[in-house]
């Protein structure tokens, strides 16, 4: 095998663990909501809740009063009876739905023109960031 062949080999064998994982991922879809112990959680149209886990960023987007009780779409894992891991904040896993549209959640600032994926202050102006529900085909992927 000349050194050519064993990149290729090592390209290939690198790429096998994050086609798997993109295989794996799910959609998760009900009113967001809190459990009784105040945790996030998506209530499905059985009753049911599910405990929501995500990174910082996602869960500041779970806990954003804005968004309390709206249709809400998640994509991720799960990751245990009950429980779902929310895939990282830049992979855009958080949606809504407005009119029955499906949107991506995003926040942005009238001041700047700064676009974000999670609520708080511009890093910019320091104002507060609007809520930004746009279709997910008219956001640039950075």
């Amino acid at each position: 095998m000349n050194n050519m062949e064993r990149r290729r080999f090592l390209l290939l064998f690198a790429a096998v663990p994050a086609l798997v994982r993109a295989q794996q991922q799910r959609v998760l879809r009900g009113k967001l909501t809190k459990s009784p112990t105040g945790a996030p959680a998506l209530q499905g149209s059985d009753g049911r809740l599910t405990l929501l886990d995500g990174d910082p960023d996602t869960i500041g987007v779970l806990k954003d009063a804005r968004l309390a009780g709206i249709d809400f779409e998640v994509v991720g894992e799960a990751a245990a009876a009950e429980k779902f891991k929310i895939a990282p904040i830049h992979t855009r896993a958080l949606f809504t739905y407005k009119n029955g549209q499906r949107r991506m959640v995003t926040y942005w600032c009238e001041v700047c023109a700064i676009r974000t994926y999670s609520p708080g202050i511009c890093w910019c102006c320091r104002d507060e960031t609007a809520l930004d529900l746009l279709e997910p085909d008219k956001v640039e992927k950075t």
